[in-house]
């Protein structure tokens, strides 16, 4: 997969996205919040979740955007459920998908029909501790640092080509709940800025590894130097 392109990344046109899930959807705010600081150029086109219960539906509903309830357990088959997914976002006219803490492992069904166009965010330093309670593995692992990850999904977990990560120290003295609040607000910074780097077609994928195109701000970002996108 190549996004590079040679076309101006000022001239191309948002990039338009199709955001799943699960709950609160802080990091579906925080895209929200880079488009509204002209730090990302993109258009949230729909939000989907699982749960009808989620608080992130009402972030979109305020919003404007569409804002859809799937409930997987509606479905006989994961296959099912992300084929009814597949259908929503290109009903949508989705180009990049975002899953924003979406509790759904994706089937082959949805890999296939957005390859190497599905992000999603993990809060740990891939490959590390993949799976649920990311923070918790850290802390009961010793770890001296940990930090989140954007990464295209593949059919594995949390192993996907990585985009861009942050660090995070672990404190001596860290529970779960502290370690995940600073590792999520690094994710809400990061994930805007991978996306804006798809937007500018910065991303190259070459077999499992991502280069990008005039990549001098990534380290800015990742170090948590410029709190802003640059």
């Amino acid at each position: 997969m190549t996004t590079a392109s040679t076309t101006p990344s000022t001239a191309r046109p948002p990039v338009k996205l199709g955001v799943l899930i699960s709950g609160e959807g802080t990091n579906l705010q925080a895209i929200i919040d880079a488009i509204d600081r002209d730090d990302l150029k993109a258009d949230v086109r729909v939000v989907i979740s699982n749960k009808r219960t989620a608080p992130g539906l009402e972030r979109a509903r305020r919003r404007g955007i569409a804002a859809i309830v799937i409930e997987h357990r509606a479905f006989p088959s994961r296959e099912a459920f992300d084929s009814a997914l597949v259908a929503s976002l290109r009903h949508h006219d989705v180009e990049l998908v975002i899953c924003a803490g979406f509790m759904r492992l994706l089937s082959p069904v949805m890999i296939a029909a957005f390859r190497d166009r599905i992000m999603n965010i993990h809060p740990a330093l891939c490959p590390a501790f993949p799976g649920l309670d990311a923070q918790q593995q850290a802390l009961d692992y010793g770890a001296r640092f940990s930090g989140c990850t954007v990464f295209f999904v593949t059919e594995g977990v949390d192993d996907g080509p990585v985009i861009v990560q942050a660090v995070v120290p672990v404190h001596q003295d860290d529970n779960e709940a502290a370690l995940a609040a600073r590792i999520h607000a690094e994710e809400h910074r990061i994930y805007p800025f991978a996306i804006r780097l798809y937007q500018e077609g910065r991303l190259e994928l070459r077999g499992r590894k991502v280069y990008i195109r005039d990549a001098s701000p990534i380290g800015p970002i990742a170090n948590n130097v410029n709190p802003r996108l640059p």
